[in-house]
């Protein structure tokens, strides 16, 4: 038996915002943040749990403080007790009453409580010796759905069909497994799209995005003003070629009108869709928009706080795109939920990723979803910006535009601390 002795918070933060790398209509000068969380245990086999919250400045603090906040419900824990059952730790945090008041199930103690699982599921596969994605993807149906939590999901989700659903999924698992291992899972860049480029230096990085690293789809930011996203998006399409896919991101400046008055002057540039055109948590107000702007479609989902809002998007047809992210909500038992449920109502993830640590994260899950779940990469495909990979220990790897698959155990978010340091914020 081994127990926990110890969770250790890290604040890091990274000064993006001095090349207005990240920058959009909403967000001018992030800089791209990590609340790391290390949990260490007394075992003798090393293994330390690593989970991150992914953030863009000030605010990372009250993250690392709400993760500390939880790390005395774990000191003297059975890991192992934990680790067979890992419905424990999400009953111990996520049906904490106090902790919930403050959500509930959203916001930052919700993200907290993701960091901190992510944690426990990386001791879980560092301990089995597989990346995250082949460990869920070797679960048994029945076992794997025993972690998760179908309250408030049973009018859209119900167990039996999540098993039935992973059942289904055992079909051709080898073969896809060696597939993913062969020829990796698409991806596609927001490398030339920060609303803070020139033009020039988004053409050329246009260019090269799909010329030299095979990326098969960009994404530019657009909603500061009408008339430079329409000029920059004709530069795109004409560097890009007719062949290549482009998308365009809001990030949620919008209102619902607006967002309709301003999208349907993009049909010229045959978007693949027009993402966050405005609050995230207005179902209805996507709905809307989504009929008014079609054929292009809406994609969202990086800022949706709780399986129930996916629920609601998905039973009310608002989007055509359903977009995750690794650190918005409690760990990789929700992520599986949000996969279970897009599968139900057939509609095609593409993950949100690109800020310190979200690649590396969030393609496991994708990759999980591909094994087990969708069974298809047809429609999907995961964002990639090249952002301080070369802090992680195990950093993705993109070959002619696709993710290149995990083999490393762990949940691939552990960091390189003698150079991660450097980023360690000190108020």
């Amino acid at each position: 038996m081994s127990t926990i002795t110890q969770v250790k918070t890290y604040d890091f933060r990274f000064p993006t915002s001095q090349t207005l790398s990240g920058s959009d209509a909403m967000n001018p000068d992030p800089d791209y943040s990590s609340a790391y969380v290390e949990i260490h245990t007394d075992a003798d086999d090393g293994i330390k749990g690593v989970g991150f919250v992914f953030t863009i400045g000030r605010g990372n603090d009250v993250v690392c403080t709400a993760i500390d906040s939880m790390a005395q419900a774990l000191i003297g824990r059975n890991v192992e007790e934990m680790l067979d059952d890992m419905r424990i730790a999400w009953d111990l945090f996520v049906h904490d009453s106090q902790l919930r008041w403050l959500g509930p199930e959203k916001g930052v103690e919700h993200m907290a409580i993701g960091a901190v699982l992510s944690a426990l599921w990386d001791i879980k596969a560092k301990r089995a010796g597989k990346p995250l994605w082949l460990m869920l993807s070797e679960m048994e149906p029945e076992e794997l759905v025993s972690t998760l939590d179908f309250r408030y999901l049973s009018d859209a989700l119900r167990p039996e069909e999540a098993i039935e659903i992973l059942r289904e999924g055992n079909k051709g698992k080898q073969e896809r497994i060696q597939h993913l291992l062969e020829v990796g899972y698409p991806g596609y860049s927001t490398a030339p799209g920060w609303l803070g480029y020139s033009d020039e230096k988004m053409v050329a990085l246009a260019k090269e995005e799909t010329e030299v690293k095979g990326f098969r789809q960009i994404k530019l930011k657009v909603g500061q003003n009408i008339d430079d996203d329409l000029r920059r998006l004709a530069l795109a399409r004409e560097a890009i070629g007719p062949d290549v896919r482009l998308a365009v991101d809001a990030n949620q400046v919008w209102d619902v009108p607006q967002a309709i008055e301003w999208i349907n002057r993009f049909h010229e540039f045959d978007l693949a869709w027009v993402e966050e055109p405005t609050n995230p948590d207005d179902v209805i107000g996507h709905a809307t928009i989504a009929r008014a702007i079609n054929p292009i479609k809406v994609a969202t989902g990086e800022q949706m706080q709780s399986r129930i809002l996916y629920k609601q998007y998905l039973q009310t047809n608002a989007f055509g795109i359903m977009q995750i992210d690794a650190t918005r909500v409690a760990g990789p038992q929700e992520i599986i939920l949000e996969y279970l449920l897009a599968k139900k109502f057939n509609k095609p993830v593409c993950p949100h990723a690109g800020g310190v640590g979200l690649c590396e994260a969030v393609c496991q899950f994708a990759m999980f979803d591909y094994v087990s779940v969708s069974g298809t990469m047809d429609g999907r495909m995961i964002e990639y910006v090249d952002n301080q990979h070369e802090h992680f220990v195990n950093p993705v790897r993109i070959r002619d535009g696709n993710y290149v698959a995990p083999t490393a155990p762990g949940n691939g978010a552990e960091m390189t601390l003698e150079t991660a340091e450097k980023y360690l914020y000190r108020g």
